[in-house]
């Protein structure tokens, strides 16, 4: 009867692991913490996931984890005296045969951004990129679109990103939106995925040529008249041209270009 009391105090204890974080992963962690090892005791039926995350990382961030050595999934439980180090992702560097966690291949990018990213999504439309964004998205729909539509999910929430459902993920690090694009071009290596001016910056829609007969729209005649070039959203209907605000556009899309390296 005392080894059993023995044996469940031992237990209630929980186990204790030694974590090294690796690059950027040491944005989520306090100053005092970054760049060395870091011994904590959890449950013993405690994943890895959950330990992971109880530090402030999300899993979306992460695209390897070894565990004395060997490569092991979220569902991983800890276990006594674990040295356990902890990758992000990888630019140049492939290593979908080594890891079991899931790393997205895809080259053709879809987002879906938080509620507090709309100017991020317009910046991404006006590139030519899948940006999915609404004012009105609470965190468990976004969830869900990301997961139902494959969609990477944008967010300066780290909290957003820790929800299971979430499989495909990105913590924003900048705060200012232009600093966010050119974050967002280098973190996916999309600068030569840009292609400006085919979708809607209002809506997100397909944009397709249209000719000025075909126009129903209340555009002025001076407008029609000036211009030859049309375009028309496929979901909402708004007409484009190449007016004044386009060249400023240009202008920018430049600037993204030679600051994206």
């Amino acid at each position: 009867m005392k080894s059993t009391d023995s044996q469940s105090q031992t237990n209630d204890q929980g186990v204790e692991v030694t974590f090294r974080f690796y690059a950027k992963l040491n944005d989520f962690l306090p100053p005092w913490q970054r760049q060395k090892e870091i011994k904590k005791k959890f449950g013993r039926h405690t994943t890895l996931k959950d330990a992971i995350e109880s530090l402030g990382i999300p899993h979306t961030e992460i695209a390897l984890i070894l565990v004395n050595g060997s490569a092991v999934g979220f569902d991983h439980k800890v276990s006594e005296s674990a040295r356990i180090s902890v990758y992000p992702h990888f630019k140049s560097i492939d290593i979908g045969g080594l890891s079991p966690l899931r790393i997205d291949k895809s080259d053709f990018f879809k987002f879906v951004l938080d509620v507090h990213l709309g100017t991020l999504a317009r910046y991404l439309r006006m590139l030519g990129f899948d940006a999915l964004y609404s004012n009105d998205l609470a965190d468990e729909k976004l969830a869900e679109i990301s997961f139902d539509q494959q969609r990477i999910l944008l967010t300066r929430d780290p909290g957003l990103l820790k929800r299971k459902k979430v499989v495909q993920g990105y913590f924003v690090r900048a705060t200012e939106p232009r600093s966010q694009i050119l974050e967002l071009i280098r973190e996916f290596q999309l600068k030569d995925k840009i292609s400006p001016f085919g979708r809607c910056m209002r809506c997100n829609g397909l944009l397709k040529p249209i000719s000025k007969e075909e126009i129903n729209s209340d555009i002025p005649p001076r407008i029609k008249e000036m211009h030859s070039v049309f375009l028309q959203c496929q979901s909402c209907g708004r007409i484009y041209w190449k007016g004044s605000h386009y060249h400023k556009l240009m202008l920018f899309i430049d600037w993204i270009l030679t600051h994206s390296y």
